[in-house]
């Protein structure tokens, strides 16, 4: 009885695990999930296939009106045909000293099919990124062959549970620091630490050759000593 209790209980925990996981990872989503600020970045957005009956045909991204980017650049799906769409700007940006009067709002990919079980990835190439911002938040549309649209436009928000139509979210990280990689060693310094992990090499194989041999040489006795007693006990019977 307690068997069959644990059986059942390892089984709900089981299924428990997967019906959770397949809910978190089924949604339209951005990968890398952050990128640096006031950079340039080269995102996906990878698009899983949530019905069992009917295909993905259709994916639509609303960029931010709040957050242009100077640069938004689609790489080629092979079977899928990208569209581009662009808006004027109330306030023009200034990129490399040149002025910017109209941004990108919308991308979409249409032509192709992503198959039931299967996803697809989207590329973009994004810039210049928003350096007053920690993130920025897509409005994605996915349409399937069957008519069925799902708006993945809900903003999570903080301290609240996910919502069922997350939109995708592009987290936004500072820059790292200018004296991260310790510029101010010397040359000696650096050939000091060199020979010193050169000894520390050489004495280090030295130990593991000498830790090697003796292992040989106690496995080879050990071997040698069971054979002693297997030839023993062999005469013995014989004698008898």
């Amino acid at each position: 009885m307690k068997t069959s209790r644990v059986s059942f209980a390892a089984t709900l925990a089981a299924g428990t695990v997967l019906v959770f996981s397949g809910t978190a990872f089924a949604h339209v989503g951005v990968q890398p999930g952050e990128a640096v600020k006031g950079g340039y970045a080269t995102i996906n957005f990878k698009v899983p296939n949530e019905r069992d009956n009917a295909s993905t045909t259709q994916l639509e991204v609303t960029f931010p009106a709040d957050q242009p980017l100077s640069s938004v650049m689609p790489q080629d799906v092979p079977g899928w045909t990208v569209s581009v769409e662009k808006g004027k700007l109330d306030k023009p940006l200034t990129v490399h000293g040149k002025q910017i009067n109209e941004a990108v709002t919308k991308v979409t990919w249409s032509g192709g099919k992503i198959e039931s079980g299967k996803f697809q990835q989207f590329p973009l190439s994004l810039g210049k990124l928003p350096d007053n911002a920690d993130k920025m938040v897509f409005k994605a549309i996915q349409t399937y062959d069957n008519g069925e649209v799902v708006r993945w436009i809900e903003e999570a928000k903080e301290g609240a549970a996910e919502p069922a139509n997350p939109a995708p979210v592009l987290k936004l990280t500072a820059a790292p620091a200018a004296g991260d990689h310790h510029d101010g060693a010397t040359k000696a310094d650096g050939d000091k630490n060199g020979a010193a992990d050169h000894k520390d090499g050489h004495d280090q194989a030295a130990k593991s050759g000498s830790d090697t041999t003796a292992r040989v040489l106690g496995i080879a006795g050990i071997v040698l000593g069971l054979g002693g007693v297997a030839f023993g006990i062999a005469s013995r019977r014989r004698t008898s």
